[in-house]
């Protein structure tokens, strides 16, 4: 598929030279400081006449791709809309973000997909790219047209949200993947075990007087889809994993040479369900929940080794009214693209638990590659998708300082390293860090 379904407003190619900076590409095997040409939004060229500026101890990456976020368009557009939501995406380093499509109502039609296009195209500051429904209403009983949804440049079929519960509606979901090709990204949960749960199931939930969610919950139905997606030699992608139980499952169906690939969340890979003993909903209650600390190492180990392909931010935003109801009536969901980048550098590869080049891996190139988007990359030729960021400067996580509409995130209050300069997608400016001149490009 090409790179049209990806969308983003209009704007002048950018024609810019990054003197100095360190410049780290692991697709393209790239890494060394020198100099990097941005010229009419392509990589390489003369540098006459370009805008400078100095990349001296910085690190220029790759644009990170989301294939996990929520932009509340259409109905909730008071929480984020595409504007709010793409320059969010701009300020933490991403290029390329793909919605879900459990809005109000849900994208689940031709008609609904062209007008979410059309706004990407006229707001967007960089590529958005959208899910449709699995099935009608994502009530899991009738099929979507998958076809024609591909055809008008779908980037892939999930029901976020909600799982496809009825396995017979998944299979033939399977089935009709052979016409339309699109990936189908999975919310894997087993309603009736989660039966109203608000955290983890375990020795926290039960001190805290919270009704847990197993984390069996999760894994048997990422089993039961490895097994259907082997039965119909279908393509899944499992979004958020959380438990140790579910990387055995994606491990397994991976060495029986099932087409899947996982995701996971920077929230799950830091943080546990000890941290939910304050019981602040707004930073704390997300679906999946936090897990325990041999699930947030399992996930660890599973992303370094492969088992899971990529992060996903699960960018989720919420208003703080919904989310100063009590814990168990508050909404599950936390933000996320501004703060992803920046925490996983500090908490994972400052620590020595994480090389640098496999956590721009697994947020660009791994990212884009499981929704079959093109992989950003710094090698001459290519379109400009690239990151300028300062890894020694440190930032504050406060309510005042996002790009986003929304303040529900897992991270206020914490200083990090990492502060991104500046972000070019599809050859364009994106973002520069307020008080560098000149300012983003319109």
């Amino acid at each position: 598929m090409s790179d049209n379904r990806l969308l983003q407003k209009p704007g002048n190619p950018a024609n810019v030279v990054i003197r100095g900076a360190r410049v780290l590409d692991p697709l393209a095997g790239i890494d060394e400081v020198r100099d990097l040409v941005v010229r009419d939004g392509v990589v390489g060229g003369d540098p006459a006449g370009c805008e400078e500026i100095d990349g001296a101890g910085m690190t220029l990456i790759p644009g990170l791709v989301d294939p996990h976020v929520h932009l509340r368009t259409p109905g909730r557009e008071d929480l984020e809309d595409i504007a709010s939501g793409s320059a969010a995406a701009a300020a933490g380093g991403f290029v390329a973000i793909v919605a879900m499509p459990n809005t109000t109502p849900p994208l689940d039609d031709p008609e609904g997909l062209a007008k979410l296009q059309d706004l990407a195209r006229t707001q967007a500051h960089v590529g958005v790219g959208f899910f449709c429904a699995i099935t009608r209403g994502q009530k899991g009983t009738e099929l979507t047209e998958a076809a024609e949804l591909a055809q008008m440049g779908a980037v892939g079929l999930s029901d976020d949200g909600v799982p496809v519960w009825d396995s017979l509606t998944m299979r033939r979901a399977l089935q009709y993947q052979r016409l339309a090709g699109l990936p189908l990204a999975l919310h894997e949960e087993d309603p009736r075990l989660v039966q109203g749960g608000a955290m983890h199931e375990g020795p926290v939930a039960a001190r805290l007087g919270i009704t847990g969610i197993p984390s069996e919950s999760e894994s048997v139905m990422v089993g039961r889809d490895v097994a259907l997606a082997r039965l119909e030699g279908g393509r899944i992608h499992v979004c958020h994993v959380s438990t140790v139980e579910s990387v055995d499952e994606v491990r397994r169906g991976k060495q029986q040479g099932v087409a899947v690939t996982a995701e996971v969340s920077p929230h799950h890979l830091l943080l546990v369900d000890e941290d939910v003993s304050g019981m602040d909903a707004a930073t704390r209650k997300m679906n999946p929940p936090l897990r325990g600390t041999d699930d947030r190492d399992a996930l660890l180990e599973a992303l370094i080794d492969g088992t899971l392909d990529c992060i996903a931010t699960d960018h989720a935003p919420h208003g703080a009214s919904e989310k100063q109801l009590p814990f168990p009536e508050a909404p599950f969901g936390v933000t996320g693209l501004e703060t992803a980048f920046p925490v996983l550098y500090t908490d994972l590869v400052r620590t020595g638990r994480l090389p640098l080049e496999l956590l721009v891996r697994r947020m660009s190139g791994d990212a884009a590659r499981v929704m079959d988007l093109p992989q950003p990359t710094l090698a001459d030729g290519a379109p400009a998708n690239l990151a300028l960021v300062d890894l020694g400067a440190t930032w504050d996580v406060t309510e005042d300082g996002f790009q986003s509409k929304s303040r529900n995130s897992a991270f206020l209050g914490r200083t990090l390293h990492g502060v991104v300069r500046l972000t070019v997608s599809r050859g364009r400016v994106a973002w520069r860090r307020p008080g560098e001149a000149p300012g983003v490009a319109e």
